[in-house]
């Protein structure tokens, strides 16, 4: 649910903005047509919970799964229902993952996590890094990623790309306190095809990994000319 609640307190701040200005000093206290939407909004959302559904075995399940410097995120649906949600922090050796492995890890700790629902179901996988979804075709891979692709064949998956835009838990972890000013960069680096990674965020510096599936796409093509 974490990722829920950071996205409800967004949302909170952006709605209560006008009933919070009206606690301002030398402000004069009216009550206008957009304080009362607003409030009305608010009292909505204060009394709805998040409601999450129970799987049906045999029906197709969704895994969308995120992974950023801070940890890693995933949330298991059926049928566009939430099921259940899922995030941890990066271990210590996990900080030094290079971008691809992380996104992988995120996957892996999805399937290992939710084990009890997935092993035998037919299950599709999003995740925002496009390479992902060559990753069994490909030879050139480290030892970590052989291993997890051991455990990866169990399960009856489908690993397919969304656009971090899109990715529903990519705005409760990878962009997590993001600066404004990197949105329309950030929207660059989806249009070409460049996966990113925020390897810290501060209030005065903000560092960001690049990593482009083209390369690889590039060489698994060749393979097959």
């Amino acid at each position: 649910m974490a990722g829920y609640y950071r996205r409800f307190v967004k949302d909170f701040s952006t709605i209560a903005k006008p009933l919070s200005m009206l606690t301002h000093k030398n402000v004069k206290f009216e009550w206008t047509n957009v304080c009362e939407c607003s409030f009305q909004v608010l009292n909505e959302k204060l009394v709805t919970a998040p409601i999450l559904t129970l799987p049906e075995p045999g029906k197709r399940f969704t895994v969308y799964s995120d992974a950023s410097r801070i940890g890693l995120e995933c949330v298991l649906m059926q049928e566009g229902k939430v099921i259940a949600y899922a995030s941890r922090q990066l271990w210590k050796h996990e900080e030094n993952y290079p971008t691809r492995d992380l996104e992988l890890a995120a996957v892996v700790f999805a399937l290992k996590i939710w084990r009890h629902y997935l092993y035998g179901e037919p299950c599709d996988i999003f995740t925002d890094h496009k390479s992902l979804k060559y990753i069994f075709t490909q030879k050139d891979l480290n030892l970590r990623q052989r291993r997890w692709l051991e455990l990866i064949k169990d399960y009856d998956i489908n690993i397919q790309y969304t656009p971090g835009k899109a990715n529903v838990v990519a705005d409760a972890l990878s962009r997590k306190l993001v600066p404004p000013a990197l949105n329309c960069l950030i929207s660059e680096f989806e249009r070409i095809d460049i996966s990113y990674c925020f390897a810290g965020v501060s209030e005065i510096e903000t560092r960001v990994i690049l990593e482009s599936a083209i390369p690889e796409r590039v060489l698994e093509a060749q393979q097959h000319d």
